[in-house]
């Protein structure tokens, strides 16, 4: 398999891993510090794809911008108290979350 089709099979793999849940049920991973924000504007499947690759480059530009971080207690306190969901997908150690957007019609 060349490196491409590769690619696009550990993308498909974690698009497959990636699950829609509430916040409540995430923030044992908030609380053990693994629990790591991505902006709403980014691909959730490919933010998990580049970190698993160890693309630092690109993982500090996320984190730069602050469209990666570690999820803050601020964040993790409104989303409790919204109730939200969450896209989730586990790129270990870390649970990258990011909130659901509903499409506006």
């Amino acid at each position: 398999m060349s490196s491409p089709e590769l690619q696009e099979v550990t993308r498909a793999k974690m698009n497959l891993e990636t699950a829609r849940i509430a916040w409540h049920e995430l923030q044992r991973f908030f609380a053990s510090g693994s629990a790591i924000y991505v902006d709403p504007a980014l691909d959730l499947v490919e933010v998990a794809y580049q970190i698993s690759e160890d693309n630092k480059e690109q993982v500090l530009k996320w984190m730069e911008t602050r469209q990666l971080a570690p999820v803050t207690g601020e964040q993790a306190h409104a989303w409790h108290d919204a109730d939200t969901d969450m896209w989730a997908v586990v790129v270990s150690p870390y649970v990258l979350v990011q909130p659901v957007v509903e499409p506006q019609h």
